[in-house]
């Protein structure tokens, strides 16, 4: 009796190790083939492609470049459309980068009824207020258009407030046209 108990265990052991020994051959068939195949792909050479770029004749200037060209003066400006003409002060904040001044803000005033335009000069910088006013065509002295109101926590240098009178600049008439 022990020996049938032993003979049935050996060859449950046997059938055992057998399917074990073909799960395993089984197994490392299967990782033999990604090998294969991950070994082939990596030295794979595939087909070349000839690349050729179009040459620039006019290469776009660096920011550095443009700066150095022609560079932007350190004058904080808000521009704000007192007027009531739709898109004026985004178009005369245009105009005024143009002209070398970092316009921060472009908005509307409190009201529409401001009968003239005012340049107004928020701090004692003398030669902010000189370079807006040439700009608009103004002078200094033009106690209508110019005041100097300081107040140093607006974190402007001049507030443009645009007035019904703005078709009298020359300089932005083409402005206004470029917007009716």
């Amino acid at each position: 009796m022990a020996l049938r108990k032993s003979s049935r265990l050996k060859k449950k052991q046997h059938s055992q190790s057998i399917s074990l020994n073909a799960a395993i051959g089984v197994i490392g068939t299967i990782l033999l083939g990604f090998i294969f195949s991950f070994s082939s792909n990596v030295t794979h050479k595939g087909v070349p492609i000839d690349v050729t770029f179009p040459e620039i004749e006019d290469q776009p200037m660096l920011a550095i470049e443009v700066y150095e060209k022609n560079p932007i003066q350190d004058i904080k400006v808000e521009v704000l459309n007192g007027c009531g003409i739709k898109g004026i002060a985004a178009k005369t904040a245009d105009y005024l980068r143009s002209n070398r001044v970092d316009v921060i803000r472009s908005d509307n005033a409190d009201n529409h009824n401001y009968p003239n335009t005012v340049i107004i000069s928020r701090n004692e910088n003398i030669e902010s207020l000189k370079a807006v006013t040439q700009s608009f065509g103004l002078s200094l002295k033009d106690d209508k258009h110019v005041f100097i109101v300081p107040d140093e926590s607006l974190g402007v240098d001049i507030t443009v407030i645009l007035g019904k009178d703005i078709n009298e600049f020359p300089l932005l008439a083409d402005l206004i046209q470029t917007i009716q």
